[in-house]
Order: structure tokens, then C-alpha cells, then sequence
């Protein structure tokens, strides 16, 4: 049995979870309002203050689509109450950020300066040398974030770029001078 799938998701006070036909999840709280079309072969059930996942059979992909559709639910229910949150930090001698309204202009050794407009839901907040990205859809988060990344991915030798806060770089040794 998945572990996961199994567990069932507590519905904090202030939120409401409605389950339409074909697994049409919508999720109320206080942050905004999310909605899904989840897998129709999962039952979703609501029993107080619990949304419980359960599957048809033990077949490879129905054990697959158990955890996955119980996380989804899940992860609905923390963006509306607490949100989600991603840190970039931009490293680089002349790289910089800066925010206007809803537009990130980012300098980062191009020749012009890469320009981004938040995409609905999302907002991200300009501190020193960190981006950082809020919105109460986790997929929608770590999407934006991640196209940030891309405008200057960090490289292995100065570690210049743009990477997450919690990313490592493997640093790799430049060449040497002959003599």
C-alpha cells in the first residue's frame, strides 16, 4: 500500500475543499482559492475535517497516481494557508536585480538587461542580491523560478550566476599556465 497515498490530509479551520464530478478539487483559504482536475480513477472522499485518497486496484499506474494525487491535494491545502516561497541568489561581479511594479529587470552580462513580467499569482521580492518568489501554487512557484534561473545558469568555474538558495555548486579547477 502506498505509504503516502494512505496518509490522510487534515483540513485546517478556515479552509474548505469542494470535490465536484470527474475529481474537480477546488481548495478555499484565507491566501486565495486553488482548483485541479485530479486522476478520474482515484476516489476522493471528504470525512470531517479529512480528505481521504483511495484506489481502485494495485495496478502499477494506480499505485503511481495514489501518492501523486493525495500530494497534489496536499499541497493545495498548505498554499492556501501558508504559501510557498523559492530564494534565488544572483552572484556575479556586475550582476544585478531590480524591481519596478510587477517587472524583475535583471543584469547579467549580457549586452541588455533581461526583463520579466510576474505572471499572475505570484510576486517576487527584490533583497540585496535575492529574488525571491511567493504564490500559493507550488507548481506555478518553482516554474517561475526556475525560468529566472535560466536566464544565467551558474557555471562550475567562478560560480557566477543565477542559482536557488539551498543549490550547491560542484566548483571545478581552471586551467593551469604552463612554464
Amino acid at each position: 500500500m502506498s505509504r503516502i497515498g494512505r496518509m490522510p490530509i487534515a483540513i485546517p479551520d478556515g479552509v474548505t475543499v469542494t470535490i465536484a464530478e470527474n475529481n474537480h478539487v477546488t481548495v478555499k483559504g484565507p491566501k486565495g482559492t486553488l482548483e485541479r482536475v485530479l486522476p478520474a480513477e482515484m476516489e476522493i472522499k471528504q470525512e470531517g475535517s479529512e480528505v481521504i485518497v483511495s484506489r481502485p486496484n494495485d495496478l502499477k499506474k494506480m499505485k503511481s497516481l495514489h501518492g501523486l494525487t493525495r500530494t497534489l491535494i496536499n499541497n493545495m491545502v498548505i498554499g492556501v494557508t501558508a504559501g510557498y516561497e523559492k530564494t534565488l541568489e544572483v552572484n556575479g561581479v556586475g550582476y544585478r536585480a531590480s524591481k519596478s511594479g510587477n517587472k524583475l529587470t535583471l543584469n547579467l552580462g549580457y549586452s541588455h538587461p533581461v526583463e520579466m513580467i510576474d505572471p499572475d499569482g505570484l510576486e517576487s521580492v527584490v533583497d540585496g542580491n535575492k529574488i525571491i518568489i511567493k504564490g500559493i501554487d507550488k507548481e506555478k512557484v518553482g516554474q517561475y523560478a526556475s525560468e529566472i534561473r535560466d536566464k544565467r545558469r551558474p557555471e562550475p568555474y567562478k560560480g557566477k550566476g543565477i542559482k536557488y538558495a539551498d543549490e550547491t555548486i560542484r566548483r571545478k579547477v581552471g586551467k593551469t599556465g604552463k612554464k
